[in-house]
């Protein structure tokens, strides 16, 4: 969730001589270093309000920060010319605190960074895919009962999902412009669990099935076929000792 508590006015560049045409930065983009040039955007600020308004918005729900990583992260910016410290400021007691905006080169860079990764599609290799490309090393029972747990959460989510994009509207009246991830993740999550229900209805009306026999069967009548070929199982691979 996306608070629209700043005005788009803030995006405009601070009163500061304009830089020389940059290059780009030869730091490697993350949705943590988006975010806090982001951020900076609509204002100077320290790493400690950035947390506050990231977990205020939800962003914590979409750009993984861990404990620890706000600050390195606003180090390897400063480092990288994309954000500057401003100032030093204390509140009472309170241990001292830099104060970073954003240079021109910064402000390009997350347009750059942005748009790059609204249009380009990349393999961000999740886990789930993963473990099904190795489904072959468990029973089809033991498969069953894995999947029957995972749809079990994925409907807590997306019914947890659907619960909060009603309270987001009826508590903050957001415009949909400041929920679109949360959409997101509703609508990945449906596709999962409508997914994973057909996959287990073919696998309880046996429609997809396996067994080791059926796996060395068919790595034979491959090598059958094609004779030494990568990526055949082996078939004459000794059971492990027990």
């Amino acid at each position: 969730m996306t608070s629209p508590e700043k005005p788009e006015g803030a995006l405009n560049p601070p009163n500061r001589r304009r830089a020389p045409a940059s290059r780009p930065s030869a730091l490697r983009p993350t949705p943590l270093t988006l975010m806090v040039l982001v951020l900076l955007a609509e204002q100077p600020m320290h790493p400690y309000e950035m947390q506050r308004i990231m977990q205020w918005r939800g962003k914590d729900q979409v750009v993984r920060v861990q404990r620890g990583s706000l600050y390195p992260a606003v180090e390897r910016l400063v480092k990288a010319g994309l954000v500057e410290p401003s100032e030093v400021e204390r509140e009472g007691r309170r241990p001292e605190r830099t104060v970073y905006r954003l240079t021109e080169e910064g402000r390009e860079t997350a347009t750059t960074w942005l748009t790059d990764m609204l249009r380009t599609v990349r393999n961000e290799f999740p886990e789930f895919p993963a473990a099904l490309s190795f489904l072959p090393i468990l029973s089809v029972g033991e498969v069953r009962a894995h999947l029957n747990v995972r749809a079990l959460a994925l409907g807590k989510q997306v019914a947890g999902y659907r619960s909060e994009a009603v309270d987001l509207v009826e508590r903050f009246k957001l415009p949909r412009l400041f929920v679109l991830e949360d959409e997101y993740k509703q609508a990945m999550a449906e596709a999962e669990l409508a997914w994973v229900r057909r996959l287990l209805d073919e696998i309880d009306s046996g429609a997809l099935t396996w067994s080791t026999e059926q796996i060395r069967a068919w790595a034979d009548g491959m090598q059958d076929r094609l004779g030494s070929f990568p990526g055949i199982p082996r078939t004459d691979a000794r059971e492990p000792d027990p």
